[in-house]
């Protein structure tokens, strides 16, 4: 007869579990502090492994870790409700031994952050909660949208040029980029000798016809979130500062969520992107190019209002000359975006609002 386990028969000692996720199965290894116990396969279900684990072993500390992704976070917060302690790893902070870079496994994966998180060599990102996540999604979808309709933007005009038709001189740069309805009729009475090129221009237009319409949709969702009280102080305060508009404001107020989670401003730099590589050995110091990690979204944003506020602001456009003299106007403006986030850092810790020609 089999003898029932003893509840607390490991209590208090602490197990470290790396999940290696996929969308059909996970990869799970389980490690004590002196050993390996095992590389398991598993159904992607968090209710499997807390089960697995306290059958297991009765009475543990269960510590999870797995790479942030595709899957998000939803795995992380049941495991934390099923009394597992699981935090998200950025995959770039998760250290890795030489041949675990050139032989990459499922398995290797899974060992690799059971490992780290033994060694407490991982740095937890933020884990927002589902309704900010929900938000981020719907601002992003919106930049994707942008993005979808530039690129069809941009299509059409290098099948004009490939088929050395002229655009007239009243559709200038900057009527061609936000295509009025001008612009789409004479793209429309385009008289074309080919049949299937008028096909391709009418599909285009189509296209960003659709396009158009979808923007403008979730443009209002946008408007109307922005009303709730969640964001509607915080997004009147960001609207102040100069090339901050409503929905950049809401941009940074979805994707920073509490300012006050970054104790430093480098902190907040970093999570932005908006902090140059930097190589350093003995006498030798080599600052290169921003580094590519970051939110690409927000730092787009963030340089493209650096450009209108220096425009607004006295203090910041003098600091732009000051900087353009001695180096190129593109890395000048990066600067003016740091300078221009800890305006917004600023104004969101102290919860007032901006103050042009401010010397910081």
């Amino acid at each position: 007869m089999q003898s029932k386990v003893n509840e607390k028969l490991f209590k208090d000692q602490p197990f470290y579990v790396g999940i290696d996720t996929h969308k059909k199965s996970w990869k799970v290894t389980i490690m004590s502090k002196t050993l390996e116990h095992k590389t398991i396969s598993q159904n992607p279900v968090p209710d499997i492994l807390a089960s697995y684990l306290k059958r297991n072993f009765p009475g543990g500390d269960y510590y999870a870790v797995y790479e942030a992704g595709l899957f998000g976070f939803g795995s992380c917060r049941k495991l934390n409700e099923l009394g597992i302690k699981c935090i998200v790893a950025h995959p770039s902070d998760v250290p890795a031994k030489y041949k675990e870079k050139f032989q990459k496994t499922d398995t290797s994966d899974s060992r690799k952050l059971a490992r780290s998180l033994r060694g407490n060599d991982l740095e937890a990102i933020h884990i927002p909660d589902q309704k900010i996540e929900a938000d981020r999604a719907l601002m992003r979808q919106r930049f994707r949208i942008m993005k979808d309709l530039s690129r069809t933007k941009n299509r059409v005009k290098c099948l004009l040029f490939q088929f050395g038709i002229d655009i007239p001189e009243q559709f200038d740069t900057k009527h061609t980029r936000h295509w009025p309805n001008s612009f789409i009729n004479w793209l429309s009475e385009l008289q074309v000798q080919e049949n299937s090129l008028k096909i391709v221009l009418e599909n285009y237009i189509n296209i960003g016809k659709n396009q158009r319409i979808e923007l403008l949709s979730v443009t209002n969702q946008v408007k109307s979130l922005a009303e709730t009280d969640a964001y509607k102080h915080n997004c009147l305060l960001l609207k102040c500062i100069p090339g901050i508009g409503l929905m950049t404001a809401m941009f940074i107020l979805v994707q920073l969520n509490d300012i006050r989670r970054f104790s430093r401003f480098d902190d907040l730099c970093s999570y932005v992107g908006l902090v140059p590589s930097m190589y350093s050995s003995g006498d030798t110091i080599k600052i290169g190019e921003m580094v590519t990690r970051g939110r690409k979204e927000l730092k787009i944003m963030l340089i493209e209002a650096a450009w209108i506020a220096i425009r607004k602001d006295p203090a910041l456009m003098a600091k732009f000359n000051e900087l353009s003299k001695r180096m190129h106007k593109n890395k000048a403006i990066i600067r003016i975006a740091r300078k221009l986030l800890n305006r917004i850092r600023y104004v969101l810790i102290n919860q007032k609002e901006y103050e042009l020609g401010t010397v910081a």
